[in-house]
This record gives C-alpha cells, structure tokens and sequence, in this order.
C-alpha cells in the first residue's frame, strides 16, 4: 500500500498537512462509505423483491387463484405506487410475478415445507398414514397422502405428506408402491405406523390384492417384534353406511319436498329468505 501510494498519489496529497490533511482522509472516507452503501442498497433492494414475490406467490397459492393472476397483481402494485409513492415506483415494477416465476415461488415453498416436515418426522414416537386415490381433469390418478404423527411431548401434526401421480394402473400394488417410496422419502420407519385409513374400494382394503394386504405383507417381512397396526375406513364411508341402515326416507322426503317447494318459484324462495330474515335467523 505504500509503494502504491509513493508512485500514484504521492503528488497530490503530500501538499496537505495538519487539520486540511484530516479532513481530506474524512471526504475520502464519507464517499468511500456511500459508494459501498450505494451497491448494499442495490442488494438489498434485490432481496426485498424476491422475498415480496415469494409472499404474494404464497398468497396466490392459498386463495387457489391461477400463476397468471401474479401479473395482474404486480400491474396494480405498480399503479398503486404511482399514486402513493412514485420515487419507489422502480422497486415494485422489480417484483417478478410472471407465471413461470410464481410455478417456481410455489414449487421451492412446497419443497421447504416438506423439508420442515421431514425433520419433524424424526421425532415421532407414532404416525397414522390415510390414503384419498381421486382422478383430476387430465384424467391421471391422483393419489393424496396424509400424515398424522405426535411426539414425545403430545405435539400431534397433521399434514399432507405427498400427492403421487398414478400414469398407469390404480391396482393396489401400483399405490403401495408409490405409498412405499413415499414413506422411505419421507425416512419414517415402518414400525412406528400405527393406524391405517382407506376408502372401501378393493384396490385399498382388500386383504389379498390391496393396499392393506401388501402393508401386510411388507410388515411381516420386515421381521420386527411388537409391529402391528390397524386398518379402518374412513369416517365419510362410515357415514354413508350408516346412512343407509338407517332408513330415513320418511325424513328425507319431508326435506327433499319442502327444498324442492322453495326454489320452485322464485316469488317462494322471496317469501321464505324474507321469513329466515324476520326471524333473524339469515
């Protein structure tokens, strides 16, 4: 640094001397400072947009809205700002809410989240494991995987585990599989599950070709003492049979008719949301 400073400033500043020597080091200092400042305020500005458009990518996803929608968020983000604070117009038109982006915001939130759950697996004392098979609108089998686990100190957490796409068929042996790789994703031992809830198709709890049936058999094979489980339908199925057994057509028909009765006419259903209204019961 000194032979630096002998060869290119040496000239220019060995004519000051005393206090005007002190205070050029203290202009030099002041703008060395604001120059660096200048750049962390670039950085931080930078950070402050990324984690705006991984907040409202969040807000997107929970309200069920399209990835497009982020577009028209920013467009009146970006209006907004001209009105009530347009020196900070540039920082809101850097949100970046494209479709793309917000696919991305979405994917990497869900994959934090599944790490948080991952680690919070390793605590269980016991887990349950539900199944839900559905096919959406592309026609692919979707099969939903939920997890309910507590710890040692009664903490319970109640989370969706995986969502598995099924391409091919939806035999049992086809969703223990992708169950299976779930599970061992997931690192949670087998001799911790402790219940087990299915729909009542054959493909779920049918002891031989089931799901059920080759929980069964993976568990025996693992050979550990003390592991069981219990396998039970879901509590809607448990509704819909006792629904059925019941035998309430008699108070149904009542329901049914007087429904039918009220949006027949929409003079009626007037009348009775002006009734529910005088009753205070709307």
């Amino acid at each position: 640094m000194r032979r630096h400073y002998d060869t290119m400033h040496c000239e220019k500043y060995d004519a000051f001397t005393g206090k005007i020597r002190e205070e050029k080091v203290r202009l030099l200092k002041a703008a060395f400072a604001k120059q660096r400042n200048f750049f962390l305020e670039i950085n931080k500005s930078s950070e402050d947009s990324v984690r705006a458009s991984f907040v409202i990518s969040k807000t997107i996803a929970k309200s069920s809205q399209p990835f497009t929608e982020g577009l028209f968020v920013k467009e009146c983000l970006v209006k907004a700002s001209k009105i009530l604070c347009p020196d900070r117009k540039k920082v809101f038109e850097g949100i970046s809410l494209s479709a793309n982006t917000v696919a991305c915001r979405i994917m990497d939130l869900a994959d934090n989240v599944q790490k948080q759950l991952i680690q919070m697996a390793k605590d269980f004392e016991a887990f349950s494991i539900t199944l839900d098979e559905s096919t959406d609108v592309s026609n692919t089998a979707q099969c939903a995987v939920f997890i309910r686990g507590v710890d040692c100190n009664l903490n319970v957490t109640e989370e969706l585990l995986d969502l598995m796409p099924l391409k091919g068929p939806t035999t049992g042996h086809d969703i223990f599989q992708g169950l299976e790789e779930c599970i061992e994703r997931a690192v949670l031992p087998w001799n911790k599950l402790i219940s087990w809830a299915t729909a009542s198709a054959p493909s779920m709890c049918s002891e031989n070709v089931g799901v059920v049936g080759c929980l069964k058999t993976k568990l025996n094979s693992l050979n550990i003492p003390g592991i069981s489980f219990t396998s039970i339908h879901c509590i809607l199925h448990q509704a819909a049979l006792c629904g059925k057994s019941l035998q309430m057509k008699e108070v149904m028909d009542v329901v049914v008719k007087t429904i039918n009765f009220i949006y027949a006419q929409g003079l009626n259903h007037r009348q009775f949301t002006s009734f529910l209204a005088s009753m205070d019961s709307v």
